[in-house]
């Protein structure tokens, strides 16, 4: 039952990052036209974008085939996961970190379906040197895995 209970509560952050990813895009679309942007502070604009590849645009202009590849890609992992929080669920670290991952991966995919893309609309930029725009789900994501890496640091420098 404790087990079970460690779980839900784990697949909850998943669905509060999911929850987050959406109510921002949903803003973004409703209150933005494709590459409309606005400029926030002098390194980040919000911008409306649709990257139809992963991170860094890889293979979005593959002809469409890379949509469903990245959806059943991401579901694949996504069924890892939750596979690998239901035997981790008392480790709180590790399981934070794919908490965060699944709700990142589940946010896009849920985009991938809706917009045949994924919504993304925040741009970091020095001057002319732009990073290219990512979302909540992005951000789940890299702290996920930042926090694995930190996880398996801090077990290695234990043992």
């Amino acid at each position: 039952m404790q087990s079970l209970r460690a779980w839900l509560k784990w697949l909850l952050l998943s669905g509060l990052v999911i929850a987050l990813d959406q109510f921002t895009k949903a803003i973004l679309i409703s209150a933005f036209r494709l590459g409309e942007s606005l400029t926030l502070t002098p390194f980040l604009d919000l911008v409306l974008v649709f990257n139809r590849g992963a991170a860094f645009s890889f293979l979005s202009n593959a002809g469409g085939w890379q949509r469903w590849f990245f959806i059943v890609l991401a579901l694949i992992i996504s069924g890892w996961i939750v596979a690998m929080l239901t035997r981790h669920a008392a480790e709180k670290l590790f399981s934070a970190a794919l908490s965060l991952v699944l709700g990142g991966a589940l946010g896009n995919v849920i985009d991938r379906f809706n917009h045949g893309a994924v919504v993304d609309f925040l741009s970091f930029h020095i001057a002319d040197y732009y990073w290219p725009a990512f979302n909540v789900a992005d951000s789940a994501i890299t702290v996920g895995v930042a926090l694995m890496l930190w996880e398996q640091l801090r077990q290695g420098k234990a043992e």
